[in-house]
């Protein structure tokens, strides 16, 4: 696939608990933003099916979906949203988080995107993060996500295996801002760094700053 085929892209990177779903939605709410969750992607998986049976029983151990199925799933579903018009590429940045989690992923998925930018959420404090986790999955009645073991083996499989996502791309797009604060201060860090890009994409084609 050409470069001016791929979905021109900014990733939402971090670990577990550091507001990538929160600050998807919420960018994806402005004009110009398109927000895909690779998690809500499996979340709205039937779980009588081959895939969705995959996807419970990696999940309920909290290890990570195989590689060929997370990255056919989001690209079926990619698929769907263009088709739809629910995403314009000629218009519309896509926002992913959930998806690069390991370099393999990273990989496999550069012939159908190019990042332009990767906003890296960190969080040092990893016990608030943990806290914020099993808080979470309380509220929304996932009992089984806010065991303190099934937290913990997230974390580990996100630093073995997602963070190491980071070296896989030019360190000159990576930009990290502090996860730990309100949503709106956390988000006014994040559109300082993603509107350049935004306003660069939104340019003709014939625009020499392009």
């Amino acid at each position: 696939m050409a470069t001016t085929q791929r979905f021109q892209t900014i990733l939402l990177f971090g670990a577990p608990g550091a507001g990538k779903g929160t600050q998807g939605k919420i960018l994806g709410q402005i004009p110009g933003f398109f927000h895909l969750s690779c998690g809500e992607v499996f979340r709205t998986l039937d779980t009588s099916s081959k895939l969705g049976k995959t996807f419970m029983e990696y999940s309920s151990r909290g290890e990570l979906v195989p590689d060929d199925v997370t990255v056919a799933m989001w690209h079926q579903n990619m698929n769907a949203q263009t088709i739809l018009s629910l995403y314009k590429p000629q218009v519309d940045l896509l926002v992913l988080d959930g998806i690069p989690r390991n370099p393999a992923q990273a990989v496999m998925m550069k012939k159908y995107v190019k990042v332009l930018k990767i906003v890296h959420l960190v969080c040092r404090d990893k016990e608030k993060m943990i806290e914020r986790l099993r808080k979470r999955a309380l509220k929304e009645n996932r009992a089984d996500d806010a065991k303190e073991e099934v937290i913990r083996k997230r974390w580990s499989v996100y630093e073995k295996e997602t963070f190491p996502v980071l070296d896989c791309y030019d360190k000159a797009i990576i930009s990290e801002v502090d996860a730990i604060g309100s949503p709106a201060r956390v988000l006014q860090n994040i559109l300082e760094h993603v509107v350049p890009v935004q306003e660069a994409h939104f340019r003709k084609p014939d625009d020499p700053k392009r």
